[in-house]
């Protein structure tokens, strides 16, 4: 039996997630947009709910194209409120749109969004973790309060610090796979 980080249970869904995007690391802006778009939608709400959803958002926001997002208008705010494939909360989708813009704001002045977060990193190397048990991982950690804090004085919206680590999480900056979990150092 293979075994896996606890969390992801039994839903095929979050299996295929676990196994082959979880902790890998992100090196394209484009996939890094993808995952502070759900990431952000997933304010509040479980993982999963967006997951069901994350090819309702690729259609919703322009295949993740962060130039097209942020060039999103009222008009298209407002097809959006009444998209039901995604989350139709207004101050979501409209922090979308601006989150887009400081984007590429963060990628003119670091040359990439990934060189932004792993200014954030000791030496800018990914960290690795070795915890035992899911309750040992954090949901926080100095490093994602400056991010979100950083973030936030950007005009960021929707990144708190648990966002922001789960985001770590999600695009390999932090690889907080279990220590006995098989997916660990793929």
């Amino acid at each position: 039996m293979i075994k896996r980080c606890g969390w992801c249970g039994t839903d095929e869904l979050y299996i295929q997630y676990h196994d082959n995007e979880w902790g890998r690391e992100v090196k394209d802006d484009g996939k890094m947009f993808e995952f502070l778009v759900l990431e952000s939608a997933q304010a509040g709400l479980s993982w999963i709910t967006i997951l069901k959803r994350r090819e309702n958002y690729r259609k919703a926001f322009a295949d993740f194209d962060v130039c097209k997002v942020a060039s999103f208008t009222n008009e298209d705010v407002e097809n959006l409120m009444q998209n039901s494939g995604i989350i139709r909360n207004r101050n979501k989708i409209i922090s979308t749109i601006t989150n887009a813009c400081h984007f590429i704001e963060i990628q003119k002045e670091f040359g990439s969004f990934c060189n932004y977060l792993k200014s954030f990193l000791p030496d800018n190397k990914l960290i690795i973790n070795h915890w035992r048990t899911l309750e040992e991982l954090p949901a926080t950690t100095s490093i994602s309060d400056g991010i979100s804090k950083d973030m936030k004085k950007r005009g960021f919206k929707f990144f708190g610090s648990t966002i922001c680590y789960a985001h770590l999480q999600a695009v390999g900056y932090v690889n907080d796979h279990l220590i006995d979990c098989a997916f660990r150092s793929l």
